[in-house]
């Protein structure tokens, strides 16, 4: 049985692409793996610098994971900054980690190019990243394609550390589903918050088939055969769909007469029924916030038996414990 890890920052409502590309990914590790499960509100603070609606979006994130089908009784479920034996992990990877790694990494150079302010929080994200999956001696690390390099940094560090020390530091690796590694937003780049072209999974129907309606499009006739592989809204919708399901939309791609208008309605409908039942979880768990409470600090309970051992073993070998 493997161990397996992921988490997600709690920085607003989840979207199609948190799903698809991690969160259901966990759910189904969860039939055969030891599976860990964490909000990283260490992390959202290189975005959210408001303590009130952080604390907010934790429990808006915890609400929305379990509604989504992370079981507390299958997983490790816990709230990053519940377990501080990760700061400290963090604090000894940093002397194992080059700066030139750090200054490589993509989603660091992307985010400052795009206007974000440097600083060493957002700077060191790849470390704490690498604490994160390092403690829990963390085998399998499901993640989006945009986010392979970061296990490769855990990795790096990793060795580095055991090359020093010992085979202490379980090596991890990644595990992306190709066909979904990258969920296309709106616009036809990756989904992402942070470029603003998400289609949210949990709220009003009718605010989230205006938000589908401006999926972007090919200027093509009603009556004239359409593109499918490389219709944003054939791409999203495929997520959603059987091989039969798929096949169906596909001739009505290539036979014409109707236009992307249609078939942005066709996702609408299926992205709805797709998720009813996760929203009737979600409705339960928002009128019970103490059972999600319980959850978390059962879970980070969980967490520290696994953290703690470590974390005094690092302690040790590094000559912190005297």
């Amino acid at each position: 049985m493997k161990r397996v890890l992921t988490g997600i920052q709690p920085s607003g409502d989840l979207h199609i692409g948190n799903y698809f590309g991690s969160i259901k990914q966990m759910v189904d590790a969860q039939k055969d793996n030891d599976t860990f499960a964490f909000i990283a509100n260490y992390h959202a603070q290189t975005s959210i610098n408001d303590g009130k609606r952080l604390s907010e979006l934790t429990m808006q994130c915890a609400t929305d994971f379990l509604a989504l089908g992370i079981d507390p009784n299958k997983s490790t479920f816990w709230v990053q900054s519940d377990v501080k034996e990760v700061l400290e992990l963090y604090w000894v990877l940093s002397s194992f980690t080059p700066m030139g790694l750090l200054e490589r990494a993509h989603s660091y150079k992307d985010k400052t190019a795009r206007g974000q302010a440097t600083n060493h929080s957002l700077f060191s994200y790849p470390v704490l990243m690498a604490a994160d999956i390092l403690i829990f001696g963390s085998e399998i690390v499901p993640v989006g394609k945009d986010q392979i390099q970061h296990v490769e940094i855990a990795r790096d560090v990793a060795i580095k550390f055991n090359n020093k020390y010992g085979d202490i530091l379980t090596v991890p690796e990644f595990r992306v589903q190709e066909e979904v590694q990258t969920v296309p937003g709106i616009d036809g780049q990756k989904m992402s918050k942070s470029y603003g072209n998400i289609v949210n999974i949990f709220g009003e129907q009718k605010k989230q088939l205006k938000t589908i309606k401006k999926i972007v499009t090919e200027n093509v006739a009603m009556e004239e055969p359409k593109e499918y592989k490389n219709c944003n809204v054939y791409n999203m919708a495929k997520l959603f769909l059987n091989q039969n399901e798929l096949v169906e939309l596909q001739n009505r791609y290539k036979n014409g007469k109707e236009g992307h208008g249609h078939f942005k309605l066709y996702l609408g409908e299926v992205m709805w029924e797709y998720f009813a039942e996760f929203r009737e979880k979600r409705s339960y768990y928002e009128k019970n916030q103490d059972e999600v409470r319980d959850i978390l600090n059962l879970g980070s309970k969980k967490a520290k038996e696994i953290a703690s051992p470590m974390i005094e073993t690092i302690r040790n070998v590094t000559g912190i414990s005297y």
